[in-house]
């Protein structure tokens, strides 16, 4: 049965879309595409349909990774949609669990870092939209080790 996972940050524009792009990469060189799923969202919604910050677009390039999908805020029906839903931050934690329709659903909520296996002293992923150039390569070392951890979690299962 094919694993849906949900990458999450604030706006959908930085994070949550590179973390998806790197899943997928990172599951295709496995031979997993055919098990795993992955889509992004926002917990605010002002960017929708936008796609990513260029400069992680630009990053991202820079390591093979092209980012293309649009944003979008994150819904209800997320929670039914799909099996984990993948946080990057405390704010989107918190924010999700609020949005979650029971606490049954709301234990599908992880944070990025717990799946952190060379970075194990980060709690969260953060965010570089405010940052310089090395803010968005930072997040992309986070995310790649996170996103392999993830994968040898959900290969546990």
């Amino acid at each position: 049965m094919k694993k849906k996972i949900l990458f999450v940050c604030l706006g959908n524009i930085c994070r949550s879309p590179a973390a998806e792009e790197i899943f997928r990469q990172l599951a295709a060189r496995r031979g997993l595409s055919e098990c795993v799923e992955a889509d992004s969202a926002g917990t605010y919604g002002g960017h929708a349909g936008e796609l990513p910050d260029m400069r992680m677009r630009e990053a991202a390039a820079s390591r093979g990774y092209r980012l293309t999908h649009r944003s979008r805020q994150v819904a209800e029906e997320d929670f039914d949609r799909f099996d984990r839903i993948v946080v990057m931050d405390d704010r989107n934690y918190e924010a999700l669990h609020r949005l979650a329709p029971s606490r049954e659903l709301a234990a599908k909520i992880y944070r990025m870092t717990e799946f952190c296996r060379r970075h194990p002293d980060r709690t969260y992923v953060p965010d570089p939209y405010y940052e310089g150039r090395a803010g968005f390569y930072l997040v992309l070392d986070l995310l790649e080790d996170a996103c392999e951890g993830l994968l040898d979690d959900l290969a546990l299962e």
